[in-house]
């Protein structure tokens, strides 16, 4: 006697247990000699056995005797121990015991082992099978799944014009006059949206908590302390100016970005790309470097002695006037960009163009450098192929480079090196305050610098003076705007793209917003700051940003807390870092330039992608690093508008098929091979934008498609008995496809009597394309063939029905492919 399980409880039907026992209760009495021995004695077999019992064993009231205790069954009986194994195996093919569960076969409990094993199954069923491989488990078998919904339908409807859609629709186009824009801008302006969106800070600082977001500010903001202090030294004398002026960077910018900027997690203040085209403006237009006294030598003749040679004295101008100026100047341009909403700029810089850029200005610095690293002094170059003199000159140096600076050099990188590699991945695990191995070897060379004596003794070089306090404002020379200006554009787009490119990443990862054209406003009001405080044009860190990030910075607070520490070093500590070695910053930026030279590695990438990307990597890489850093930079942005016109000026075009087994659906017939041609009708999808720019290629591909330039004019009365009286085979050739298939027919004749267009996919038209498309609907005319238009966007039906108002077409438009495909089967076969 079997047990109910448990836990079928409340998964079994009502009446399925009473069910089950009922049949357990028939098996259960033997069967006397009456009963003939059955044949079947497998399991595989249909057993079909008569309960039969004697009269005797029935009491007269009809019901069935109970069985006693000691009356169990003979086993030795054929037919008992049929019966037997027959009820173990509708008992194990009953659909709800354990063992049948898992197949989802609901079956009688008389059914046997037989029948299921010969019942289809889903598996061997090639209609069900998928076109993927995508149902099977994690084990590699195949999961049950349910089977996928295929609904029908059937639409029956009049073939639409654009036309009556429009009117029964209510369409309107959009006004485009400035009155309406006028109107539109003021009923959405308000006061308070305007003042808040210009700063920022009114809209994220009510909602900070200080509970909750303090504590990772305070350390985030130390830590990006801790990095600025030696890359502000280290990037500011880079630039061409002191070691203070770089700290500097790390205070006023900072403070302005915090009110103004949109982003979170970015760290403002010094880069090296910005720091080096920063020093080529300083290198081109001063005259007297303040921080060592003696006169610039520029090309190996200096700037002062040919000014006396050449006629009157000119006003010296010094480095720091000329990277204030250049600050102003690139605020100023920012400024003009923000008015001017051209916030998108940025993505004209693409990808290879970037990375091409950055890693050819990180040769241009570890190429400044090398005179600090050996210890050797090398003239100043300006214009083309100035890095290549420089090396040369570098090279002609080696003899006399001074060992006690080059050894002191070599250790910083490898003391730097070893803790960026191994120490700092190890301890991240453990501590989120990071290493500050920067710092330890900005403080470590100092004090040995002191304690040995190195510039006396050994000729190192210093820093040099680094005044305590803060900067007065000072209005830079706005004499030197005009000559500054065409490199401060440059600057200015680079710096921004770096700032937004880092912004938009965190802004993805945090889930926040940052504006583009408020960016803008927020590096402009803050270069001008920091040229009135003589900062360097502002940038952003990746590094520093980073470590922002991950030590548990949430908002600018954090920028604040760093500006702090570097006001307080500037104020008592300054002094200190004065008898630094140069050579210890020079290591500094080296190692931290790593990441700049491994972005090489993305070629392999922009290779895979295309050979355009591929190009504008390798031609802005080699302008760079040959010519300069501006020049290459233009000619790099040259050839990757040059790329992008290349490749809008080529859309996408193909002609399109019909499925035999399903009428409405089109598909690339060169893509698709079961695709059929519609008979004597073409179908010519489009992409993109048709313009006059692009009305050329899109005749060319048009004519290669359909071969309209292959097929001869016909006469007037040729055509115009054709299609009065139209063959029979014309008609019958084409019908439409029944839902459940139909006839399919091969299409062989190479002419056709209708074009339809399909510009669903075009983005955008103008009148030049609109003629174009007025001089292919007469050449059709003039072979006997119509021109129809099919699904095109609002924007684009507007402008066709502004040309037509202006003499061009007329154009029979249609509001879908099937309505245009249908219209023009009646009209051939009618």
């Amino acid at each position: 006697m079997i047990e109910k399980p448990k836990h079928h409880f409340k998964s079994l039907p009502k009446g399925t247990w009473k069910r089950l026992k009922d049949l357990q209760r028939r098996r259960r009495f033997p069967v006397e000699d009456i009963v003939q021995d059955s044949l079947v004695d497998h399991e595989a077999g249909t057993l079909l056995l008569p309960i039969v019992h004697r009269s005797e064993n029935r009491s007269h009231t009809g019901a069935i005797p109970k069985k006693p205790k000691d009356a169990d069954q003979d086993q030795s009986c054929r037919i008992t121990e049929l019966r037997f194994r027959q009820f173990h195996r509708d008992i194990r093919t009953h659909p709800f015991t354990d063992t049948n569960v898992e197949r989802g076969r609901k079956q009688q409990d008389t059914e046997v082992e037989e029948d299921i094993d010969n019942m289809p199954s889903d598996k061997d069923n090639q209609e069900t099978k998928p076109l993927n491989n995508n149902n099977s488990n994690g084990s590699g078998g195949s999961a049950s799944s349910k089977p996928k919904i295929q609904p029908k339908y059937s639409i029956h409807r009049d073939v639409l014009t654009h036309e009556v859609v429009i009117k029964q629709t209510g369409y309107a186009a959009r006004d485009k006059s400035i009155p309406s824009s006028l109107r539109s801008c003021w009923q959405s302006w308000s006061f308070f949206s305007l003042f808040t969106g210009i700063i920022p800070i009114l809209q994220w600082l009510p909602q900070y908590s200080p509970r909750r977001d303090l504590a990772g500010d305070i350390i985030a903001g130390f830590t990006v302390a801790i990095m600025n202090i030696p890359h502000g030294m280290a990037y500011g004398l880079l630039a061409g100016v002191s070691a203070g002026n770089g700290l500097y960077m790390a205070v006023f910018p900072v403070l302005v970005y915090m009110f103004l900027g949109t982003s979170k997690h970015i760290s403002i203040g010094t880069f090296a790309v910005a720091s080096m085209m920063t020093l080529k403006v300083v290198e081109t237009y001063a005259t007297v470097d303040e921080r060592f006294g003696p006169p610039s030598v520029v090309n190996g003749t200096s700037l002062l002695l040919a000014n006396a040679t050449a006629g009157p004295p000119v006003d010296q101008i010094t480095h720091l006037e000329v990277v204030t100026s250049l600050a102003l100047t690139v605020g100023i341009v920012n400024l003009l960009m923000a008015f001017l909403r051209l916030g998108t700029l940025a993505s004209l810089l693409s990808d290879p163009l970037v990375n091409g850029f950055t890693t050819a200005a990180a040769c241009h610095v570890v190429t400044a450098q090398l005179k600090d690293v050996l210890g050797i002094p090398v003239n100043r170059y300006i214009g083309a192929f100035k890095i290549i003199y420089t090396v040369i000159d570098v090279i002609k140096g080696v003899p006399n480079t001074n060992l006690v600076n080059f050894g002191f050099c070599v250790a910083v990188i490898v003391f730097m090196t070893i803790c960026n590699e191994c120490l700092k991945p190890c301890l991240s695990k453990k501590c989120r305050f990071p290493l500050p191995a920067e710092l330890i070897m900005v403080i470590g060379g100092t004090l040995i610098s002191k304690w040995f004596n190195l510039n006396q003794e050994y000729q190192v070089n210093l820093v040099g003076n680094i005044p305590s306090g803060l900067p007065e404002p000072v209005l830079p020379r706005l004499d030197l705007v005009p000559k500054v200006a065409v490199d401060s554009i440059a600057i200015a787009i680079v710096t921004y793209s770096i700032i937004m490119s880092m912004g938009l990443t965190f802004a993805k990862k945090h889930g926040y917003e940052v504006r583009a054209n408020q960016e803008l406003f927020a590096m402009g009001i803050g270069n001008m700051v920091g040229g009135c405080f003589s900062c360097i044009p502002m940038a952003c860190s990746l590094s520093r940003s980073v470590i922002q990030d991950q030590t548990g910075g949430v908002s600018q607070i954090a920028s604040l807390v760093s500006a702090s520490l570097v006001v307080i070093t500037l104020m008592w500590i300054g002094p200190f870092f004065s008898s630094l070695p140069r050579c210890v910053l020079a290591g500094v930026i080296i190692v931290a330039l790593k990441p700049m030279f491994m972005q090489a590695r993305e070629l392999k990438k922009f290779s895979k992608q295309g050979k355009l990307e591929m190009f504008t990597w390798i031609s802005t890489f080699m302008c760079v690093v040959l010519i300069d850093i501006d020049i290459g930079l233009l000619i790099g942005i040259c050839i990757s508008l040059l790329a992008l016109y290349i490749k809008g000026l080529k859309p996408y075009s193909c002609l399109l098929g019909y499925m035999p087994e399903s009428p409405g659906i089109y598909l690339d017939l060169n893509q698709h091979r079961n695709a059929m041609q519609v008979p004597e009708t073409r179908i010519f999808r489009y992409s993109g934008s048709l313009n006059f720019a692009t009305s050329l290629f899109f005749r060319r591909a048009l004519y290669e498609a359909v071969g309209l330039d292959k097929m001869p004019p016909k006469k007037a009365s040729s055509s115009a008995s054709n299609s009065n009286s139209p063959s029979r085979a014309s008609k019958s050739s084409y019908s439409p496809v029944s839902q459940n298939g139909g006839k399919v027919i091969d299409v062989t004749d190479s002419s056709f009597k209708m074009l339809i267009l399909d510009f669903s996919t075009l983005g955008h038209i103008d009148v030049a394309g609109c003629r174009t498309l007025t001089d292919v609907s007469k050449e059709l005319k003039a072979r006997g063939a119509r021109l129809l238009l099919a699904s095109p966007v609002d924007r684009v039906y507007d402008t066709l029905v502004h040309s037509m108002a202006l003499s061009e077409g007329p154009f029979e438009i249609f509001p879908t492919l099937h309505d245009c495909v249908e219209y023009a089967n009646a009209c051939r076969t009618a």
